[in-house]
């Protein structure tokens, strides 16, 4: 199939048709109508798939554009774009010469005109129900009917490891594997439970449309994301709302912005609605500025409609003069800085026990004793029967009150760098567990072989 791409390589084009198989990749392309690729610069097979995502996006309406003043006689007025196109005005270059509104109609023509054909061709894409392509392949009612009951078992089975927060894939998903992921395994116990589904699904399926594979899994959970995103949306109602954003790297080491939108919906109430995690090539102020008006783009947001930012003290992030707390503030002065409560209290009490030799001395401490009562699981199962057996007796002898929720297994955890409250935990089990800890380190000390 080389020879049918021009100046194409066979590797490029696979490259960029795993891009287009991805819904990722469909929602990267620009929103911006100046920073789109020209259609003609996609694959052959792949033009219509670009343009139909174009449209079913919707309408774009760019924020911080600044439009050069054209002259006409003594008045200045600004133009979306300077220059006149002849026919491309309306496609590439732009139309300015607004004062002769009767281009417009001169433009859009008459029935046969280039304009109106290709907006039946855009009528005729949108509406696929109508294609000859579409009429090859249309269906009985039983088929309709055996393929809505197989999509609805697919997203049952989707929304519910989802809810969970459970992994989709298998190891080995082979037609002799024992266990083939949770979305097939789930999918098999509710054909197991309904006869009518089992009928449908897996091996009675067409091989082509059994709606297991991985690009359905990923379309289906894409669309719950779209759901979920939208209900924040309307909860949000064209109102104001502050921006938290928080910077991390995931398991592979890639950079990641997690963005938080705070806000007082209908009734009152605060609420804090997570709206995703975003992969940032680099973590500097442009690029993060960057991130964040793409998606407000793409959610149809204002930086207007900004109140608040919420950030930690990365210089990068609440930099008073290049910060992103900075170029928002540039846009929109309405938009105050809050520096994250927590992370200032982390901060400063992190500080003050730096400070004090006694405090430092003691945590190090602490964190010797956990080394050498938990570190072992043979030790960690000697604490954890010795206290079983503490609480059995004060049981027994009543000087310990039972209930719902108490007396439950307990251990050591370890403190946390970041999270100040951990340590706070780690004392609390370390009295509550400390005639069992001297007894684990008393063991150790008979056991020794050294001094």
């Amino acid at each position: 199939m080389e020879r049918y791409y021009n100046k194409t390589s066979a590797s490029d084009s696979k490259n960029f048709l795993d891009k287009l198989d991805n819904s990722d990749y469909l929602d990267s392309l620009p929103w911006d109508p100046d920073e789109r690729k020209k259609i003609s610069q996609y694959l052959p097979n792949q033009k219509d798939e670009v343009r139909w995502n174009y449209l079913t996006r919707g309408l774009c309406q760019p924020y911080g554009h600044v439009f050069q003043k054209k002259k006409f006689g003594t008045a200045m007025s600004r133009d979306d774009i300077p220059k006149q196109g002849g026919n491309y005005a309306f496609v590439t270059e732009g139309f300015s010469c607004w004062k002769k509104s009767e281009a417009l109609s001169e433009h859009v023509g008459g029935i046969n005109s280039f304009h109106n054909i290709v907006v039946k061709r855009c009528d005729d894409l949108m509406n696929q129900g109508q294609s000859i392509v579409h009429a090859f392949y249309k269906q009985g009612d039983v088929v309709k009917n055996e393929y809505r009951i197989r999509l609805n078992a697919s997203v049952d089975a989707s929304r519910y490891l989802l809810r969970q927060g459970l992994p989709f894939r298998g190891h080995d998903e082979g037609k002799d594997s024992a266990n083939k992921g949770n979305f097939v395994e789930l999918l098999k116990y509710t054909g197991e439970q309904n006869d009518a589904v089992s009928k449908v699904i897996l091996e009675n399926a067409p091989k082509n449309n059994q709606m297991v594979s991985q690009v359905i899994q990923k379309d289906i959970v894409h669309s719950f994301a779209q759901e979920v995103l939208k209900s924040i949306m309307e909860e949000i109602d064209h109102g104001v709302f502050g921006l938290l954003v928080n910077e991390s790297a995931d398991v592979s080491n890639k950079d990641q912005m997690a963005v938080v939108f705070r806000f007082v919906d209908k009734s009152g109430l605060v609420k804090e609605r997570f709206v995703g995690v975003t992969h940032v090539k680099e973590m500097s102020s442009l690029s993060l500025k960057s991130v964040v008006d793409d998606l407000f783009a793409k959610h149809g947001l204002s930086m207007k409609q900004l109140r608040g930012q919420g950030y930690d003290g990365a210089s990068n992030i609440k930099g008073q003069f290049n910060g992103l707390r900075a170029l928002i503030a540039r846009e929109n002065s309405s938009a105050y800085y809050v520096h994250c409560f927590a992370h200032q209290l982390q901060l400063v009490v992190v500080a003050v026990a730096k400070k004090s030799f006694e405090v430092s001395n003691f945590f190090d401490m602490v964190s010797t004793l956990l080394n050498v009562v938990v570190a072992s699981c043979k030790r960690k199962d000697t604490l954890l029967d010795m206290n079983r057996k503490r609480v059995e007796e004060g049981i027994d002898s009543g000087d310990i009150n039972t209930g719902t929720g108490q007396n439950q297994e307990i251990s050591l955890p370890r403190p946390g760098n970041t999270r100040w409250g951990s340590h706070y935990k780690t004392l609390l089990r370390r009295v509550e567990l400390f005639p069992s800890v001297i007894e684990i380190l008393e063991s150790v000390q008979d056991e020794g072989a050294d001094d």
